[in-house]
């Protein structure tokens, strides 16, 4: 696919983090809560002053996104794996 059209950017920005995120809580799940939680995540990414018509979501090579995205869902997850600290 191509990566110059947003709807194909889930693959850069989100997909790295969950995948982290999962793996890290070791589930074997994906619910609508750990996705939405990588949705906020990329959200928070995009500072106030930053947020413009143009500028929506991350640039892909924002090195906070997968770490953002990946602890999140980590914590999203803990209510499915039953742990309290990952």
């Amino acid at each position: 696919g191509r990566s110059d059209f947003p709807n194909q950017i889930n693959n850069v920005l989100v997909f790295p983090g969950v995948f982290r995120g999962l793996l890290d809580a070791q589930s074997r799940t994906v619910n609508t809560d750990m996705m939405l939680a990588a949705a906020g995540a990329l959200a928070d990414v995009v500072h106030d002053d930053e947020l413009n018509a143009n500028y929506i979501i991350p640039s892909v090579f924002n090195d906070k996104v997968a770490g953002a995205v990946a602890g999140a869902v980590r914590e999203a997850a803990k209510p499915v794996t039953g742990t309290t600290a990952v």
